[in-house]
C-alpha cells in the first residue's frame, strides 16, 4: 500500500496528465497520502481518485492538488504566505507546508480541521496554522496574501477573498455550481483590477458559508 512502486505509479500518472513540476512532484510522491484517511480507506491512498472523509467533504484527486499547487507556484513571484480554504482531511495543507514558507488555513467543519491539525503535527510541520472560521471571509485580521487556494467551489469568487489578494498575488479557486471550472486570479499590481482565467472543469464540493462543531 504505501510501498515505493506503487507511490512512483501515482507520479507517473501526474506527469502523464501534464504536471511538470518536479518540486511538486517530489512532495506528493514524499507525502504519506493514506494518513489524511480513515483505515479502511488507507489502501486507496495512492490511487488517483477523490475519496470520502466524512462530514460530506472529499480527499481531493492527487491530480487536482498536485495541479493547482503548480499553478499556484506557477503564477505568483514571491509566496512567503499562502492563505487556503477549506483545510478538510489536511492533505493539500500539507503539500503546501512543504513549498512555501507559510500557510493559514481555513475550516468551517471544526472536527474535520481537529484532526487534520493532529496529522500535521506527527508529520512534524510546524509552518501551518488554522483558524476555525467560514472560508468565504477569508482571513481579514491577518492581512493579505501572496497566494490563496481553495479546496470548495463558490458560485461566484467571493469578493472578501479578492480584497485579501496581495498586490500581484494570485487566487487559485474553483468556481461554479453545476458546471465549474478552475480558475486563476491575479491582481494586477496593487490596482483593484484582476485578470482571470478558467483552465479547466473541475468538481469540488460547494464552499458554504456558516461553521459548525
Amino acid at each position: 500500500m504505501t510501498s515505493r512502486r506503487t507511490r512512483d505509479r501515482l507520479i507517473q500518472r501526474l506527469v502523464e496528465q501534464g504536471v511538470s513540476n518536479q518540486d511538486v512532484l517530489d512532495v506528493i510522491g514524499n507525502t504519506p497520502r493514506h494518513l489524511f484517511l480513515d483505515e479502511a480507506l488507507a489502501h486507496r491512498a495512492y490511487e488517483d481518485t477523490a475519496l470520502p472523509i466524512g462530514h460530506g467533504q472529499t480527499l481531493s484527486q492527487p491530480y487536482i492538488v498536485a495541479r493547482m499547487t503548480e499553478i499556484l507556484l506557477g503564477a505568483a513571484g514571491n509566496l512567503e504566505r499562502v492563505l487556503e480554504v477549506g483545510t478538510g482531511s489536511g492533505y493539500q495543507t500539507t503539500v503546501l507546508a512543504q513549498l512555501v514558507s507559510e500557510v493559514l488555513s481555513i475550516e468551517r467543519i471544526k472536527p474535520l480541521q481537529d484532526k487534520a491539525r493532529e496529522r500535521i503535527r506527527m508529520l512534524g510541520l510546524r509552518n501551518v496554522r488554522f483558524k476555525h472560521a467560514d472560508g468565504s471571509l477569508g482571513w481579514p485580521d491577518i492581512g493579505q496574501f501572496q497566494g490563496i487556494l481553495s479546496a470548495a467551489a463558490p458560485r461566484s469568487i467571493p469578493q472578501s477573498l479578492l480584497d485579501q489578494l496581495a498586490p500581484d498575488g494570485v487566487l487559485v479557486i474553483p468556481v461554479g455550481a453545476d458546471t465549474q471550472y478552475l480558475t486563476l486570479v491575479v491582481r494586477e499590481g496593487d490596482s483593484d483590477k484582476f485578470r482571470t482565467e478558467k483552465l479547466e472543469p473541475v468538481k469540488f464540493v460547494p464552499l458554504l458559508s456558516g461553521i459548525t462543531r
